[in-house]
């Protein structure tokens, strides 16, 4: 974990000169669209390479395959280091940018707003191991195929691939089934005050044996997978209904709009008010990048 070297209340993509991308967007491939897939990109980055979005409208996933960078999960900056991937939910605060003097080469898939990975509780922000060689293949392969022939044919199987690998990746609870149902349960009923012992006797385990777990699958206690999943929530009422901050907090579990209010800043980067305050601008800038 590193001291954010950004500002993170300002929507920021600075782009050296040297860096070189190639990106696939939705508007250019149906077969992404029908995937609810934004675009994809592979990028070869040098300092300066920074982004902030401080309205990450759609899920994004982004694998690192050489050199070093830093990613912002959870309030807190990663090393993202070949071989780690990253998943960033919608509506959280999202930053990552090149190390100092190194290059950072890394793929990534944007989905829409409307793909089930963008769905509050979906998934929560994650580190986890992944090769992504064969991903960022997929990835060059569908930009080389969109560049030439174009075949929807061919561009279909490159997408299938593509979301073949992030599909395997990022259902990490499917790999737990006492766990899918905990989560289910728990995510039906955020303002439920949630006690470790219930959530272990739901799961049908020790308390202990709940932490390992989810330390396991998710690289975080039950605690703060709760927390997560509420803040998650919070972000997505807060930016598309226009429920007082107090009856946010109180659908989140939290009585104390105060204590409330701590979590959400120290989870994403931003008071409540200020989260749902954010410029219009800010907003359809996120949308670019």
């Amino acid at each position: 974990m590193a001291t954010a070297p950004l500002d993170l209340s300002v929507e920021t993509h600075v782009v050296s000169p040297s860096t070189r991308s190639t990106v696939v967007r939705a508007e250019h491939c149906e077969a992404l669209a029908a995937r609810h897939i934004a675009h994809v990109a592979v990028v070869d980055a040098a300092a300066p390479y920074a982004v902030v979005r401080t309205h990450l409208s759609g899920a994004f996933f982004q694998v690192c395959l050489a050199g070093e960078g830093k990613t912002l999960l959870d309030g807190a900056w990663y090393p993202h280091t070949p071989g780690m991937a990253s998943f960033s939910p919608a509506h959280v605060l999202h930053a990552f940018h090149c190390a100092p003097r190194k290059r950072w080469r890394v793929a990534w898939v944007r989905f829409m707003p409307s793909s089930p990975r963008s769905v509050h509780g979906a998934m929560a922000p994650s580190m986890m191991a992944f090769d992504g060689e064969v991903l960022a293949h997929a990835i060059l392969g569908l930009a080389a195929e969109t560049a030439g022939a174009d075949d929807p044919g061919n561009c279909a199987v490159w997408v299938d691939v593509i979301e073949r690998y992030t599909t395997l990746l990022l259902e990490p609870l499917q790999r737990q089934p006492r766990l899918v149902a905990l989560w289910n349960l728990v995510e039906a009923d955020l303002a439920r005050a949630w006690s470790l012992a219930e959530m272990a006797r739901l799961a049908n385990t020790s308390e202990e044996h709940l932490r390992r777990l989810c330390q396991q699958s998710l690289g975080r206690s039950p605690g703060r997978q709760l927390a997560t999943m509420r803040m998650a929530r919070a972000a997505h009422l807060l930016a598309t209904t226009t429920l007082k901050i107090e009856a946010v907090a109180q659908a989140v579990g939290y009585v104390n709009p105060f204590a409330f209010s701590n979590t959400f800043k120290r989870l994403t980067g931003f008071r409540p008010s200020d989260y749902r305050s954010r410029p219009a601008s800010a907003k359809v800038q996120s949308e670019l990048h």
